[in-house]
């Protein structure tokens, strides 16, 4: 542990981002004797070790940080945008702490710098791509102690990143314990299934082709696979994801080669709007899973933090348990 100036470095260099006269500057520092120091400690991050206070007061989020900072009951004093569509996704009281927040910009690179500085953030928590840090990376630095992550960072081990700058350990303690158990239960519960079957998932986003859906490999399907062992198609090691590759409807029918099919549905357990064009085809109705009951709508809210993910194995219990006995 250590202490730093809480405020004063933040005003002063704030003010030399603001580009106001050397006189202000001066005035800013000069606040230095009155200002209470704040406790530290040091984290490690993609930026390296970056040294934080114990207890945030003012953390700006940037980038995919947001939702996973607020869904460990985080609040944010600033954030960069999340989509309505994404936003709809999270439960009302996290909706509730995202509009409580200053809206910076749509994303990492569109950032004021100056009205950032005016925010007078105390830590700044951001993942974005790292081609766009470098560029910021010194002018966020500037202004507040900032932790950064690339976007190749494991969705877990950015939750206990964030845990760990952010001060929201405790309820990071809570979801991760709940998770364990939830995956422990469910391989006991369906060790058969999980043991016996062959699964695809398959999926189509608004900005897919007309006539295309793709057989994916990474969001909520990565939990079923790499937590719970179920058995999904996945790219060789190097290689894109599968879930990359767009297929015309007609190779729909190749789907019945698998068991068990997986396909996005929304909250209410309808197709998603994008996914919606798929099972409308006389080709899926005609799935050998269809007809039989083997075909699971699966709600995935995201699979970037706890919180959302315990969603996601709700719907798939929820889903397992549907299957046909045989």
């Amino acid at each position: 542990m250590s202490l730093i100036p809480n405020r004063s470095r933040a005003a002063a260099l704030a003010a030399g981002l603001l580009g106001t006269v050397l006189a202000l500057t001066a005035c800013g520092s000069g606040d230095d004797a009155t200002e209470s120091d704040v406790e530290t400690h040091t984290v490690q991050a993609d930026n390296g070790a970056v040294e934080v206070p114990v207890d945030p007061q003012r953390v700006v989020t940037i980038g995919n940080t947001t939702l996973p900072f607020i869904d460990m009951g985080g609040e944010p004093v600033a954030v960069t945008e999340v989509s309505e569509s994404e936003r709809a996704l999270i439960p009302e009281a996290q909706q509730a702490v995202y509009e409580g927040a200053a809206v910076l910009a749509s994303s990492a690179d569109q950032v004021d710098m100056e009205e950032l500085a005016s925010l007078e953030p105390d830590l700044i928590l951001a993942q974005f791509p790292a081609s766009e840090f470098e560029p910021l990376q010194e002018q966020l630095e500037t202004i507040a102690p900032t932790v950064f992550w690339g976007l190749d960072v494991e969705w877990k081990a950015l939750a206990d990143g964030l845990g760990e700058a952010g001060a929201v350990s405790d309820a990071l303690d809570e979801q991760k314990a709940a998770f364990d158990e939830r995956i422990a239960g469910m391989q006991a519960t369906y060790a058969e299934v999980i043991a016996g079957t062959s699964f695809v998932n398959v999926d189509r986003w608004a900005s897919s082709d007309a006539g295309t859906f793709s057989i994916s490999d990474f969001g909520c399907v990565e939990i079923a696979q790499g937590d719970l062992g179920m058995d999904f198609p996945q790219a060789a090691e190097g290689e894109d994801p599968l879930g990359w590759t767009s297929l015309p409807f007609e190779q729909i029918a190749g789907l019945s080669e698998y068991d068990v099919i997986t396909y996005p549905v929304d909250a209410e357990g309808n197709p998603t709007e994008a996914f919606a064009p798929v099972v409308e085809t006389n080709t899926w109705q005609a799935l050998p899973a269809v007809g039989s009951g083997h075909a699971l709508g699966l709600f995935c809210p995201g699979n970037n933090s706890y919180g959302s993910v315990l969603q996601y194995l709700d719907s798939l219990e929820a889903a397992l348990a549907t299957l046909p006995t045989e």
